[in-house]
């Protein structure tokens, strides 16, 4: 089973839920609740083995969706079958920053100190977004070999 170290989160989940005038349901409220105490990001998967209640696949899903558009959550795509969550940087009032999947323990860590850098690109193009994940070996995992 997952095991999730905590970090301090600046105020609760329905609290958060309520500065982005959402309706503060169980599904949701647990969802951010798991997310701001993990000190890693976590998959569906962890959160829904995680999470109090039985939510049918529609209710948990149309959570997410609505967590992320809002910009509670935002997500890491790994690859074409993981996909990691962790609170927004809108929340957290971090800098967009790098992100870290260790091949062997599958986990994804917030890489704060490493900035994404902006690019410049050709005259028409604008971004909306940059992500940057670093795949490799984390500390953990290195020391254990």
């Amino acid at each position: 089973m997952l095991q999730l170290m905590y970090i301090f989160a600046p105020m609760k989940a329905i609290e958060l839920l309520n500065k982005h005038n959402l309706k503060c349901t169980s599904c949701r409220e647990g969802i951010v609740e798991l997310v701001m105490k993990a000190n890693q990001a976590l998959s569906e998967n962890e959160i829904r083995e995680q999470l109090s209640g039985d939510y049918d696949r529609t209710t948990f899903y149309r959570s997410f969706k609505t967590l992320v558009e809002h910009k509670i959550i935002h997500k890491i795509v790994v690859d074409n079958q993981l996909v990691k969550y962790a609170l927004d940087n809108a929340v957290t009032n971090k800098d967009n920053h790098a992100h870290f999947y260790c091949n062997h323990c599958k986990t994804v860590k917030c890489m704060d100190t490493i900035p994404v850098k902006q690019y410049q690109l050709p005259d028409g193009y604008s971004d909306n977004e940059t992500e940057v994940l670093i795949k490799g070996t984390c500390a953990i995992c290195r020391s254990q070999e």
